[in-house]
């Protein structure tokens, strides 16, 4: 499995190993919809991730509004040096904290 989720005390952890593109689509939806539960803080863990494309990033989009478009709800983390050079090319450390 390419995402993983789990919600505690309110926040919503979403772990994405391999590559993230469209392939994971359904499998980043689902796990989105666990912020329909209350959560106020979303932690997308990039560690295990080796790629990210532009429907990659549609998809944190698309979550950050579930946030209300909120930057300081959701974190993005320990992307590795290529994933984090595509967010920031993208000007997402703009919309996005990045940890």
């Amino acid at each position: 499995m390419s995402i993983s989720a789990d919600v505690k005390s309110g926040v919503l952890y979403i772990k994405v190993s391999g590559r993230f593109d469209f392939g994971v689509h359904n499998e980043f939806r689902e796990a989105s919809k666990l912020a329909e539960s209350g959560v106020n803080l979303i932690e997308i863990d990039l560690a295990n991730a080796d790629y990210l494309d532009s429907s990659a990033l549609g998809m944190l989009l698309v979550l950050r509004d579930r946030m209300t478009g909120d930057k300081n709800a959701v974190h993005i983390k320990n992307a590795k040096n290529e994933v984090k050079k595509i967010i920031e090319i993208a000007n997402f450390d703009k919309l996005f904290t990045i940890l």
